[in-house]
């Protein structure tokens, strides 16, 4: 991420009361920083400036009110929207950091090399980053902590996980026991006949 780029920092959620005040989903680690009186923000993909003039956190996240939103109406078509701000020179991450765009696409695998799939998406649940993986066993959930992750090294592409741990190997030693009975099953079966 070089200096000018723009970076995903939230996620506009609701509203609260009658001025155009948006509650907004934090996507950042630096909220504070990212949502201080006077910070400009941009809707993703738009060039007009969104100002913040009041800012505030909640139960939910944060509480932003916009200089050129006016009323409940105005903010009402921020919805959904995701929120970037630009990268100011040198605000680089520190080394092992990565942005979550970086993460995604970076392929999956286990301890004994076998891929599981490539990052699709980031969310984080409980405190904890979270990539959803996409690959031949479907969608799998794994939390960015160290038991479960081993190597991580997205700038590689490169991202080893410990199957065991993520109780995988266990789901796969199921699924053949259920396919080693059926085998058997038919055995019985045309024996009997």
């Amino acid at each position: 991420m070089s200096a000018g780029e723009r970076l995903v920092v939230g996620r506009v959620r609701g509203f609260h009361g009658l001025r155009g005040t948006v509650r907004v989903e934090p996507l950042t680690d630096r909220a504070g920083d990212r949502f201080k009186v006077g910070r400009t923000l941009f809707v993703e993909g738009a060039d007009a400036p969104l100002t913040i003039v009041e800012a505030g956190q909640d139960s939910v996240g944060w509480r932003l009110r916009f200089a050129e939103v006016a009323d409940r109406t105005a903010a009402e078509t921020l919805r959904d929207v995701y929120l970037e701000i630009v990268v100011a020179p040198g605000e680089q991450l520190a080394r092992g950091e990565y942005y979550w765009h970086q993460v995604i696409g970076a392929t999956v695998s286990g301890l004994d090399g076998t891929v599981l799939g490539k990052v699709t998406d980031m969310y984080r649940a409980g405190g904890a980053e979270v990539m959803l993986v996409e690959g031949p066993a479907g969608e799998i959930d794994v939390p960015l902590v160290r038991p479960m992750v081993r190597i991580f090294a997205p700038d590689r592409g490169e991202i080893v996980v410990d199957a065991d741990a993520l109780g995988l190997d266990e789901a796969e030693t199921e699924e053949e026991a259920g396919e080693d009975e059926d085998a058997l099953g038919v055995a019985e079966t045309e024996k009997l006949d």
